[in-house]
């Protein structure tokens, strides 16, 4: 009954015409971009499953991170691989550890970038898993203590931002208590409110060397099949303190990303995985798909489905194409 006097396709009638009426952005401000961090100088290791992307030594890491912060892109987030590994995780919360040495060079060199950590203990346990094993149990309460003096310990070294990803309970609580008491109450909690245990992390486990040695995480990290589930997550870090909140992975979890914004008003972000950002770049390099095209599409849905932040390993290549 409305043809022909309501016409949608006047308003895509131009380039510009389009730009008027669009209705979510995808910016430059928008990217935080994941480095892996090593010990070492001169080490740039390429991560054979993420083309592009590398384990830097921290000589290496200062170097990518200029150009990062010449893109305009507004913060990094820092993973780190350890010399060494034991089954309580010591490198983690070391105060002269990998992620802490990488933190106080940033800031020394780059102050105003904003310098997010990830706190979990995978990367730096002997067993890979995220928290304290006992007889193949994962122990959630002893963990909280070790994620909280993490970090401590990477606010002491002048990280702006702490992100708890381990998915242990009460952590959120945990950290924000040890912060406030060693006089953090400034620093932020980004927290990995809902992390599924998704197949889509098998590069970043090659990249951080975090592979669980017995079993899996699911245990600890979400089921894909929920999403109820992910509204109580999130919820539960809110009320807890967290400051901003992580869907993870973002691709296959768009629902999600829009379910927790339409119920929550709190700073949003999605991390688009490893796996997703593997498989773009590899259909990308057979000539199946248009990468700059694809990309740009694919990070603008999860704008539109509701993420305020996007935590992205396309995140150089993206700000090269919004900056031309």
């Amino acid at each position: 009954m409305y043809f022909p006097v309501a016409r949608p396709r006047r308003l895509r009638s131009s380039a510009n015409m389009r730009r008027l009426v669009r209705e979510n952005h995808l910016r430059v401000d928008d990217l935080i971009y994941p480095f892996f961090v090593t010990g070492g100088s001169n080490v740039q290791k390429p991560v054979e499953s993420m083309p592009g992307v590398y384990n830097l030594s921290i000589d290496r890491l200062l170097t990518k991170v200029a150009a990062i912060q010449a893109l305009g892109i507004p913060g990094i987030l820092l993973f780190g691989i350890p010399d060494s590994k034991d089954a309580f995780g010591s490198g983690a919360y070391d105060a002269g550890g990998i992620v802490q040495q990488a933190v106080r060079a940033v800031k020394d060199k780059f102050p105003d970038l904003l310098v997010i950590t990830d706190v979990c203990l995978c990367e730096y346990t002997d067993h890979g898993h995220c928290g304290i094993v006992h007889e193949s149990q994962v122990l959630n309460d002893p963990t909280l203590e070790l994620l909280a003096r993490t970090a401590v310990s990477h606010a002491q070294s002048g990280a702006d931002i702490v992100a708890p990803s381990d998915m242990m309970d009460g952590r959120v609580q945990a950290i924000r208590k040890a912060l406030d008491a060693e006089g953090f109450a400034n620093i932020p909690i980004m927290s990995y409110s809902v992390k599924y245990a998704s197949a889509f992390y098998g590069p970043f486990r090659e990249a951080a060397g975090s592979a669980p040695q017995f079993g899996d995480r699911k245990t600890y990290q979400m089921d894909p099949p929920n999403l109820r589930e992910a509204l109580r997550e999130a919820e539960q870090d809110i009320a807890e303190g967290a400051d901003i909140i992580i869907v993870k992975p973002a691709m296959a979890y768009m629902d999600v990303i829009a379910a927790v914004r339409e119920n929550f008003d709190s700073p949003l972000a999605a991390y688009n995985v490893s796996g997703e950002y593997s498989m773009l770049k590899a259909a990308a390099r057979l000539g199946w798909i248009d990468e700059r095209r694809t990309t740009l599409e694919l990070l603008t849905g999860m704008k539109r489905a509701g993420a305020d932040i996007i935590i992205t390993y396309h995140a150089p290549d993206v700000a090269r194409w919004l900056n031309e």
